[in-house]
């Protein structure tokens, strides 16, 4: 298994023959950090693509992706709030397939999926004080990447392979009672992003989900002035000292990570 951070909450992975992505968005702008220096035509070719909601850093891309190779038509699972954007944007709906139930498996090749649904994050009021302030007079410029991608349902991946579970969350809004019902994942994708106290909030989460493996993301800088790069350093401190059988990974972009089974 294979496994790459796009930057935000993407990744690219590979298992076997197969290939496929997870929230895939490396557009960025030119004041990201770190440069993100592959573009969405380098992402073609992967037999399934996942998405967990439909805001701009998570769904954008898609369009450009999906034209890069109409030969392997890749096929995207997302909620119906996300395949409206996508379908006003020209992705086919013989392309997408509209996730309407909760718990919903899926197979292809030597992969498992399910989907789960879940919540974003409710941003707080001092985090939407401190990035109004970040936008100032650019917030007319930068309004229809919210207006333009509503978030919609939030869908909570679980995948299986090579005998390993794996929890992508896009978002970590998930409420006490939806991570209680949750199987401890043998990795678990976690988001850092949205909240004031997000590293106290993921702390939580690792501290019921128990996974063997946390794989951070999105915490990165990946549209200033709308994002900020969050110091993650509080949450794998307390990780460490909360979970000690817990390993943290804080990836490199685009540098594979083998998870050896």
């Amino acid at each position: 298994m294979e496994i790459r951070w796009l930057g935000t909450a993407g990744f690219d992975m590979r298992t076997c023959d197969s290939r496929f992505l997870i929230d895939p968005y490396v557009s960025r702008n030119p004041q990201a950090e770190p440069v993100q220096p592959l573009t969405p035509a380098d992402l073609a070719g992967a037999d399934r693509i996942f998405v967990s909601h439909g805001h701009f850093d998570h769904l954008m891309d898609l369009p450009e992706i999906l034209e890069q190779d109409p030969e392997k038509p890749s096929l995207v699972f997302c909620s119906s709030t996300a395949a409206d954007i996508l379908e006003k944007r020209g992705v086919s709906p013989s392309r997408i397939y509209r996730v309407t139930q909760n718990s919903i498996g899926i197979r292809f090749a030597y992969v498992s999926a399910r989907a789960c649904f879940g919540r974003h994050i409710r941003f707080d009021l001092p985090l939407m004080a401190a990035t109004l302030a970040r936008i100032n007079i650019r917030f007319f410029h930068i309004l229809p990447l919210f207006t333009g991608y509503p978030c919609g349902q939030v869908l909570s991946w679980r995948f299986f392979l090579e005998g390993k579970t794996i929890q992508h969350l896009g978002s970590s809004g998930a409420a006490s009672e939806e991570l209680a019902n949750m199987d401890p994942p043998d990795i678990l994708m976690l988001s850092l992003q949205g909240h004031s106290h997000i590293c106290r909030i993921a702390a939580a989460h690792v501290r019921r989900l128990k996974p063997q493996t946390v794989i951070v993301h999105h915490h990165d800088n990946f549209y200033p002035p709308i994002s900020r790069t969050v110091d993650i350093a509080p949450f794998v401190e307390q990780v460490n000292q909360e979970c000690p059988h817990t390993r943290v990974i804080v990836p490199q972009m685009n540098t594979p990570i083998t998870i050896c089974t």
